[in-house]
């Protein structure tokens, strides 16, 4: 009777077992998208932040076109349209898209992407005011403002008032003293397809994106308000990683220090984003290595790696 009720409670703790990891949630996931962009699951919500897969062959702030690009080559007036067969090629599904602020290499598939996935579109006014101009719906658009707190089923995201880096150096921002100024943002009667130029900046955002028990702190530039972040505590901190940062005294220690050394530390808008997704990341990988130099010194317990393009990674 004994060796009998043993066996009972044995297999009852067994089912037990197997019952909770059937239930175990999903991990949190992330993956890289390019520039500023990331795809954010838990399983069953999909969030994307700054998706910018068609990568214009162009003049960015830091690289020059690559000789032999035969794709066309933008200029500031020219207007653009997404490469849709690279997004449909990466991108299946998207219930939000969070956009940082609306600079082409933010913004400009976000209209395509919401079109083809449904996804709800969340931003600046800006980033409204795009939206609209390429037919996205009133009620797939949600108007964020710094302070904003916002509740969905399964996860939450706290609005962050930020600011974009410094771009006093990018070459094609050089502009005539006599030439108007460009757009602070885009209008509300913008219309499809929008030019280079008429993209603006319209105002950045940062993103603390609660979801499946994790927290994820997103900016879309080289920049940050010191006093809008502290005290935040998230798992993992996508931190943008280019040049620019260097014009931001103490960039890295002081945002580190501020939310609490992290566990995890990735770097965004690191990559050279004016070529194709096939070409080596090598010069861009090599002049990374400062940034991650800077997050090990000042956060040595922080785990800090080079994400790879659309390959998942698992917040802890």
């Amino acid at each position: 009777m004994t060796r009998a009720i043993l066996l009972l409670f044995a297999a009852a703790a067994l089912s037990s077992v197997q019952g909770s990891e059937a239930l175990a949630p999903a991990p949190v996931t992330l993956k890289y998208l390019g520039t500023a962009g990331w795809e954010i699951s838990d399983g069953t919500t999909t969030l994307l932040v700054d998706p910018y897969l068609s990568r214009l062959h162009m003049t960015s702030p830091n690289d020059d076109v690559l000789p032999g690009d035969t794709r066309k080559r933008f200029t500031q007036a020219d207007a653009v349209e997404s490469d849709t067969a690279t997004i449909d090629k990466h991108i299946q599904r998207a219930d939000f898209i969070l956009i940082t602020h609306t600079h082409t290499d933010h913004a400009l598939d976000v209209p395509y992407i919401a079109r083809k996935t449904g996804a709800t579109v969340i931003g600046t006014e800006s980033a409204r005011n795009l939206a609209r101009a390429y037919g996205i719906s009133g009620d797939k658009l949600i108007v964020a403002r710094g302070g904003d707190d916002l509740e969905f089923e399964g996860w939450s995201v706290r609005v962050i008032p930020s600011l974009h880096g410094i771009l006093r150096r990018a070459p094609f921002l050089r502009r005539d003293a006599n030439a108007p100024p460009p757009p602070s943002v885009i209008p509300l009667d913008a219309t499809a397809p929008l030019h280079l130029n008429q993209f603006a900046e319209g105002g950045t955002l940062a993103y603390l994106i609660r979801i499946g028990g994790k927290q994820i702190l997103v900016f879309g530039s080289m920049n940050y308000i010191e006093r809008e972040v502290e005290g935040l505590r998230p798992d993992v901190a996508l931190v943008g990683a280019m040049p620019e940062r260097r014009e931001i005294h103490d960039y890295t220690s002081r945002l580190l220090k501020a939310i609490g050394y992290p566990r995890m530390v990735l770097p965004a808008h690191w990559d050279r984003f004016n070529v194709t997704y096939d070409v080596s990341q090598a010069p861009a990988i090599e002049r990374l290595q400062s940034f991650l130099a800077e997050v090990k010194a000042a956060s040595p317990k922080s785990v800090v790696t080079v994400p790879k393009y659309f390959e998942p990674v698992e917040v802890r």
